[in-house]
């Protein structure tokens, strides 16, 4: 008598749906970016001139760099509110660090960015362990880092006029020391070395694999043995690090810590994300989708600016690119 067995056929047309999805949302993305530059170029001669160009990619360093971590956070299907405010109490502390205890800028970095890390931490904490839902935990910290930002600073500026080599981290060009005729900001290179960093952690490591899987099946997860509060702690201060890295960046532009700066940057970054296809229901989204949806809202706001479109009428349009760009998202996932 002889026994047969059978084995369960291995399937992996679920994978091979997702990356289509992904593919297929970063290609209109990409086609929409594509769009928006030719137009421009046709309604202005200004727009596609090297200076305006380098405008648009200092102006998305910033947006880019918040918008890397909020990727991280939809995956998993919660939200940060507080990456903007959070940001702008790294750039305090940095400006703590370096002006008023007159220690060196590499350790006002690190404050920064230890900042922006622990604040995510907090963040991971109260909704792992604390079961708040992630729209109000992130809210709270928000509104506790904006009131901690105008407190720790006296509620004035921190200026850096004492240490200039700190203004050259973003506004410093290592392009330009090798051509220069051909500048670009390091603001912009630290965003394109933070995104491959980023496509590394989600791709290549069991932080990003477990990042997926929370936002897939948050249960599926737990009943598998992962330590699911302890990753979902580790990806809110993965995202509060990009954060932190925002605040150096842009303390560094502005040569000046802005302590009531940072309202309204949660907003684009929350958009960028979305546009570049990361799915608010969590478990599908890309780092390049991120760039090429923060070059979107970028490149519109520019090219609106020199059109001369009123600010108002701006924000209405990015508003309706959003609802569109989750619209499309709901129908992928019908589909």
């Amino acid at each position: 008598m002889t026994m047969t067995t059978t084995t369960a056929p291995v399937t992996t047309a679920p994978r091979r749906s997702i990356l289509r999805s992904n593919a297929t949302q970063m290609i209109l993305a990409f086609t929409g970016l594509i769009i928006l530059c030719v137009v421009f170029s046709l309604a202005s001669p200004i727009f596609f001139t090297f200076s305006n160009i380098s405008s648009i990619l200092l102006a998305t360093a910033v947006n880019g760099i918040l918008a890397l971590g909020v990727t991280f956070i939809i995956i998993t299907g919660g939200i940060d509110l507080s990456v903007g405010t959070v940001m702008t109490l790294s750039a305090v502390m940095t400006g703590m660090v370096v002006t008023n205890w007159g220690l060196p800028v590499p350790l006002g970095v690190l404050a920064g960015l230890g900042t922006g890390a622990f604040a995510g931490w907090i963040n991971g904490v109260t909704i792992a362990k604390m079961k708040i839902p992630p729209f109000i935990a992130t809210l709270g910290t928000m509104m506790i880092a904006r009131g901690l930002s105008l407190v720790i600073s006296g509620v004035a500026p921190i200026y850096f006029n004492d240490t200039p080599n700190f203004g050259k981290i973003a506004m410093g060009s290592i392009v330009g020391l090798f051509a220069p005729n051909f500048t670009i900001p390091n603001a912009v290179l630290i965003l394109f070395g933070a995104a491959i960093v980023g496509s590394i952690i989600l791709s290549k490591t069991i932080l990003g694999r477990y990042n997926v899987a929370l936002g897939s099946n948050e249960e599926a997860t737990r009943l598998s043995g992962v330590n699911v509060d302890a990753w979902k702690m580790a990806i809110y201060a993965l995202g509060g690090l990009f954060s932190g890295l925002a605040g150096v960046v842009i303390a560094s532009r502005l040569n000046s810590a802005q302590p009531a700066l940072g309202a309204g940057y949660e907003l684009d970054a929350i958009a960028a994300v979305v546009i570049g296809g990361t799915s608010l229901s969590g478990g599908e989204g890309t780092i390049l989708g991120t760039i090429i949806g923060a070059f979107i809202i970028s490149t519109l706001t520019n090219g609106l600016r020199i059109l001369s479109v009123p600010q108002e009428w701006q924000m209405v349009v990015t508003g309706l690119i959003v609802i569109l760009a989750v619209y499309a998202d709901i129908i992928r996932r019908r589909q």
